[in-house]
C-alpha cells in the first residue's frame, strides 16, 4: 500500500475552525451512542410489569445490549476501514434510531430487546469518530480532540444516568426512547453537515468467516459471564457456552492469522504497545465498572442497613453526574500531559489516579459527598486514562487499519467491564446480611469489590509500565506496513 493511501493528504485537513466543528459533532454523537447504555437503568425493576413478562426475559434487555455491542464494534471498525468511517458512522447511528423508535413502540418484551440490540450496534461510533480525527484533523488537534471522544463513552453513561431518572418519574417510560430517537437524529444530522469523509481506506474483501467465529466466541463468552450467576457457575448451559467460547476463540484467531486480509490483524494486535495498552484497556474497564456497581447500589439501600443512603435513583444520577463533567475535563489536562511526557505516562497516571479514588471509597462512604468525591477521583483517572489510549493505538498501527485497531481497543474496556460486572455479582451474592427476612449485600461485600476496583487499576498500572516510550500520534505514525515491533517506529522514548 503506498503511503499515499497510509497517510491522509494536507489537502484532506480541515481548516481549524471546521476542526472546532467536527471534533464537537463527533463528540456528540459519541455522547449519544454512550447515553444508550444507561437509558434503561431506571425502569429495569419495572420492566416486567411495564412489558407482561418475567424478570429473567426482560432481564434480556440489558443483555442484549451488550452482545450486541460487543459483536458490532470490531465489525463495523472493520468496515469503516475499508469503506469509509464516516459512511459507517452514518450507518451506526441510523441503527440507534431505529432502535430507539423500535423500543418507544413496544408493549412487550420481543420488539424490546430487538430494539436495545440495536442500540448496542450503535456502539461503534466512538472508535469510529477517534478514527475520522486521525485523518481529516491536523496533527496538533489529534490528542486533545481523541481524549474527548474517547471519553465521551465515560460522559454519556454519566449524564445518561439522571436524565433518564428524571423522564422516567416524570413522564410515560416510552418518552425515553423517543428522546433518545431525537437525538440519535440530530447527530445523524450533524454528522451529515458538518463532518467529511476520510480519504483512507484499505479496500479489498470482508472476512465473514473470521466475523462470523469472532462472533460466536464473544457471544458465548459475555453470554456465560454476565449469565452465569443467575442460571449458575456449574449449569450445563454456563459450562457449555465456557467450552464454546475455549473452543471457538483459539480457532479464529487461528484462522485470522493464515487468512489474508483478517477482520482483525492478530499481528499488528501482537505489537508489544498495542498488546499492553489493550490489556491495561480490560483492566481499567473493569475498574470503572466496579464504581458503578456498587456506588447506586449503597446510595440506594435503606438507611436502616448502617451504611445504606435510602436515596432515590433520581438523586442517584444527580451524586454521580459530575463524574462526566470531571471526565470530560480531565481529557484535555490528558492531553496537556500527553503532548509533554507521551500518552504512557498519562494512562499510568490516570490508574494511579483511579487507585486514589478507590481507597477513598474505603473510608468514606457515609454522606451524599462523599459518593460524588469518590466518583469524581476515579472519573478523573478514567478520563485520563481514556485520552491515552487512543494516542497509544494510533501510534503504532497504519492509518488505513485505525478503526479496527481502536474499535478493538473499545471491545477490551467492555470486557472488563463485563467479567467486573460477574466478579462482583458473585461476591455480593455471598457476602451479604440479614434485612428484614431478605439477604442484602453486606457493607464489607461492598468494600471487597472497591478492593478488587482499586487492584484492576494498579494492574493497569503495571501493565502500562511495558509499553514502549512514545510520543503523541499526531507528531509520529507507522508505515503503511506498519513496524515490527512499536519501538522501531520513533525508538524507545520515556
Amino acid at each position: 500500500m503506498s503511503d499515499a493511501l497510509a497517510r491522509p493528504s494536507d489537502a484532506g485537513r480541515s481548516a481549524p475552525p471546521r476542526s472546532n466543528a467536527v471534533v464537537a459533532v463527533l463528540a456528540f454523537a459519541g455522547i449519544v451512542a454512550a447515553l444508550m447504555q444507561t437509558t434503561v437503568i431506571p425502569i429495569v425493576p419495572e420492566l416486567p410489569r411495564l412489558l407482561d413478562a418475567s424478570a429473567s426475559n426482560t432481564a434480556w434487555a440489558v443483555t442484549a445490549t451488550l452482545l450486541a455491542a460487543a459483536v458490532a464494534t470490531p465489525v463495523v471498525g472493520r468496515l469503516g476501514d475499508m469503506h469509509g468511517k464516516r459512511r459507517m458512522l452514518l450507518f451506526s447511528v441510523v441503527l440507534l434510531i431505529t432502535g430507539s423508535v423500535v423500543c418507544a413502540l413496544s408493549d412487550s418484551v420481543v420488539p424490546m430487546i430487538t430494539g436495545r440490540a440495536l442500540q448496542g450496534l450503535a456502539v461503534g461510533v466512538i472508535p469510529l469518530g477517534i478514527s475520522i480525527m486521525r485523518d481529516v484533523l491536523p496533527a496538533e488537534r489529534l490528542a486533545g480532540s481523541t481524549a474527548l471522544m474517547s471519553a465521551s463513552l465515560g460522559v454519556g453513561g454519566a449524564l445518561g444516568l439522571p436524565s433518564a431518572a428524571f423522564i422516567a418519574d416524570n413522564f410515560d417510560w416510552h418518552v425515553l426512547f423517543w428522546t433518545s430517537a431525537a437525538l440519535g437524529a440530530a447527530a445523524l444530522t450533524l454528522v451529515l453537515l458538518l463532518v467529511p469523509e476520510s480519504e483512507v481506506r484499505t479496500g479489498g474483501h470482508f472476512d465473514l468467516v473470521g466475523s462470523f467465529g469472532l462472533a460466536v466466541g464473544l457471544i458465548s463468552l459475555l453470554l456465560a459471564v454476565s449469565k452465569g450467576g443467575d442460571w449458575g457457575w456449574t449449569s450445563a448451559g454456563t459450562l457449555g457456552l465456557f467450552a464454546t467460547a475455549v473452543l471457538a476463540l483459539p480457532a479464529w484467531g487461528l484462522y485470522e492469522l493464515r487468512t489474508d486480509q483478517p477482520l482483525v490483524d492478530l499481528r499488528t494486535t501482537a505489537r508489544r504497545q498495542v498488546l499492553f495498552t489493550n490489556l491495561a484497556s480490560v483492566a481499567i474497564g473493569f475498574s470503572m465498572f466496579a464504581m458503578s456497581l456498587v456506588l447506586p447500589q449503597v446510595l440506594q439501600l435503606p438507611e436502616a442497613t448502617g451504611y445504606g443512603l435510602g436515596r432515590s435513583m433520581l438523586t442517584v444520577g444527580l451524586v454521580l453526574a459530575p463524574q462526566g463533567l470531571v471526565m470530560m475535563t480531565m481529557s484535555t489536562l490528558s492531553a496537556r500531559l500527553t503532548k509533554a511526557k507521551g500518552p504512557k505516562i498519562t494512562l499510568m497516571c490516570g490508574a494511579v489516579i483511579v487507585a486514589a479514588g478507590y481507597s477513598l471509597s474505603l473510608v468514606l462512604m457515609s454522606e451524599l459527598w462523599h459518593f460524588t468525591l469518590i466518583a469524581c477521583t476515579i472519573g478523573g483517572g478514567i478520563g485520563f486514562c481514556y485520552g491515552a489510549m487512543p494516542s497509544l493505538i494510533m501510534s503504532a498501527v497504519p492509518a488505513s487499519e485505525t478503526a479496527a485497531a481502536n474499535s478493538l481497543n473499545t471491545l477490551m474496556r467492555s470486557l472488563g467491564t463485563s467479567f467486573a460486572g460477574a466478579l462482583a455479582g458473585v461476591i455480593l451474592a455471598q457476602m451479604t446480611t440479614d434485612f428484614g427476612g431478605s439477604a442484602l449485600p453486606s457493607e464489607n461485600g461492598f468494600k471487597v469489590v472497591m478492593a478488587i476496583g482499586a487492584g484492576a487499576a494498579l494492574l493497569a498500572f503495571v501493565l502500562a509500565s511495558f509499553i514502549p516510550g512514545r510520543r503523541t500520534a499526531g507528531q509520529e505514525e507507522p508505515t503503511a506496513d506498519g513496524p515490527a515491533d512499536a519501538a522501531e517506529v520513533a525508538g524507545a522514548r520515556t
